[in-house]
């Protein structure tokens, strides 16, 4: 095992191009469903339908781009280049998608449906030939753990940019009440910053290894995925996280603005207690999984979410504004304990499921994650906006008793479960420091014959020859 220790700065520079995908995961997560409702005029069923359906391109986006990426090289690497050309056109899409038409309702809608599908291609476009990445900046697992605590808690800061800027530069007076213009304006700048933080990303990582993938057809890269029982753990944690997370995001202001009572400047702050107190998770779970096993953290974090989220739910009352505060930081801060451990399994799931098969399936593997995380992020905006309508939501009026109980459900109980059946299922997951370590010295000392039946599948450096 060669064991690159990668620079800080390389680290930093990693970090910075989850802070480009977080402009739009952080949105995703905790604005779009507000802006579409309560700015951009959508009726909470539509904006729902819309968020589910437009995650069926998924399906045939994320596998495509990671096939792309494992069939093409260049001199730059096989994932950086596609950080350098969609750069730009991601910032756009996110610029467009937050822009407001004065048109009628069913225009709007055909706007909004072709700008939600123009961001998604675009994320895509980057998010997974960036979470490729880690696989081949280096091969040393304490390593890939210490550029993930970094990616993450950049994007935690990207987050935290957008829940402090986006909500006050959105309703300042300078936009004399035309929130449409402040959220367009808001996020275009969150584009520009997003375009440049991928330059920087580009122009400050190196790829040292290169995996010689075998080039299956699909039907058989899906079958050999079906036997990594790992990557598939992951892809059902990545599924139920994601729907926890975005629900319990999504509704932050929502839940801050009527159920608190508070006006822009209260929802802003409490979307940022709950990005701050991700932000220390990131460090805390950096300095913990140093001594105890993040397999556990993992476990026991999620299970620990669900204990927390009913005792908000059952304490907090409306316009109880300290407790909820107090209660939502210790959610979000536990929540996150999790997250650089989760970026880091996958890379070692891909592993496993070399030395589990002996053929190496890396860009579908990434890929079907990526999926994974859009699904769950569609399925949430779908239950969001179902359960506004369902419980009788309307937008910039006082909240009937029902209304204010289903936003309280859809920040604490409801999230709380999704995250406790995380915990659960990550029992079945076993690869820890010890299992990933004896996993890389058997793929490091396969004989030379089976080295060439299995088409040299193991990391190598560049340059270097694959056979012995």
């Amino acid at each position: 095992m060669s064991g690159y220790k990668l620079s800080q700065l390389e680290k930093i520079g990693f970090g910075a191009g989850d802070m480009a995908v977080n402009v739009v995961i952080s949105a995703m997560m905790l604005i779009i469903t507000f802006f579409y409702t309560d700015v951009y005029g959508m009726q909470p069923a539509d904006m729902a339908l819309m968020l589910l359906v437009v995650r069926v391109l998924d399906a045939i986006t994320d596998p495509l781009m990671g096939m792309i990426t494992d069939k093409f090289n260049s001199r730059w690497g096989r994932y950086r280049p596609y950080l350098l050309v969609f750069a730009v056109p991601f910032g756009i899409s996110v610029f467009l998608t937050f822009s407001t038409p004065d048109l009628d309702y069913n225009a709007k809608l055909v706007w909004a449906y072709s700008t939600y599908i123009f961001v998604t291609l675009m994320f895509t476009a980057v998010t997974i030939p960036y979470i490729s990445l880690i696989g081949v900046l280096t091969d040393d697992p304490k390593e890939r753990l210490s550029a993930n605590g970094y990616r993450l808690f950049f994007a935690k800061i990207a987050a935290f940019l957008v829940t402090i800027i986006v909500p006050i530069l959105a309703g300042a007076d300078y936009w004399q009440g035309d929130k449409a213009a402040g959220y367009q304006a808001a996020m275009g700048l969150m584009a520009m910053l997003a375009v440049i933080f991928f330059l920087f990303c580009f122009f400050t990582t190196t790829e040292r290894l290169e995996h010689q993938v075998d080039k299956q057809p699909l039907r058989q890269q899906f079958s050999l995925l079906l036997k990594n029982d790992q990557w598939l753990v992951l892809c059902g944690v990545c599924v139920l996280g994601t729907v926890g997370y975005v629900v319990r995001g999504s509704v932050a202001l929502y839940y801050a603005k009527y159920y608190l009572g508070g006006d822009t400047t209260m929802q802003s702050l409490f979307l940022s207690t709950g990005v701050g107190a991700a932000i220390l998770s990131m460090v805390a779970s950096t300095w913990i999984t140093k001594v105890y096993c993040k397999v556990k953290l993992f476990k026991y974090s999620q299970m620990a979410v669900g204990a927390l989220s009913v005792l908000m739910f059952a304490l907090v009352s409306p316009g109880d504004v300290v407790l909820a505060f107090v209660m939502f930081f210790l959610i979000s801060f536990v929540v996150d304990l999790h997250a650089p451990v989760f970026w880091s399994a996958i890379a070692e799931a891909v592993d496993y499921g070399e030395h589990k098969t002996g053929q190496r399936v890396a860009g579908l593997s990434f890929g079907g994650i990526s999926f994974c995380q859009k699904a769950g992020m569609g399925v949430a905006g779908a239950v969001v906006g179902w359960l506004l309508a369902g419980f009788g939501y309307q937008p910039d009026v006082a909240q009937s008793e029902l209304a204010l109980t289903g936003i309280a459900l859809m920040l604490t109980l409801i999230p709380g479960a999704f995250h406790y059946a995380v915990g659960v299922l990550m029992q079945r997951y076993h690869i820890t420091d010890a299992t990933y370590r004896q996993i890389l010295t058997e793929l490091q000392v396969t004989p030379v014959a089976q080295q060439a039946v299995t088409a040299s599948s193991t990391a190598v450096p560049k340059g270097t020859p694959t056979h012995a």
